[in-house]
């Protein structure tokens, strides 16, 4: 059993701003290749600034044939046809008593729900209470 997929979200490359240039795009596995549904991944051991209190569009990419990457795997390249690009999601992660704007250091958590959705979990450093991010990966 398990998804016939690994899962990515697109982070993007943290490098000294240029005016006119979008910084690198890399792809950071959060659900590897054949996870079983109601099954929750490994906490992805590399941590992440989220910006708080605006809209953020999330790009998300699924692969059939990396069945090797692991969660926290981080691709800088990748082969055409390598990864195919889903609907993104744009969302806005509530402030909650932060100022919008800020960014809040997580990490990455994710499961396969029973309905074939992906929950992204980002989970903020101390008690703070997670921001829930909820892709559908069925299909074809």
């Amino acid at each position: 059993g398990g998804t016939a997929h690994a899962f990515y979200l697109g982070v993007e490359g943290s490098v000294p701003a240029i005016p006119g240039m979008k910084p690198p795009l890399h792809a950071l596995c959060v659900a590897p290749f054949g996870i079983d549904e109601g099954a929750q991944a490994q906490p992805c051991p590399n941590a992440f600034g989220l910006v708080v209190g605006e809209s953020v569009r999330f790009r998300f990419f699924r692969s059939s044939t990396r069945r090797q990457d692991a969660v926290g795997t981080l691709l800088s390249t990748w082969d055409p046809g390598e990864l195919s690009e889903l609907p993104s999601l744009e969302a806005v992660l509530p402030a909650e008593g932060r100022t919008p704007g800020e960014v809040v250091t997580v990490r990455l958590q994710s499961r396969v729900t029973e309905v074939g959705t992906l929950e992204v979990e980002a989970l903020p450093q101390g008690d703070d209470k997670p921001w829930r991010l909820t892709f559908d990966v069925r299909g074809p």
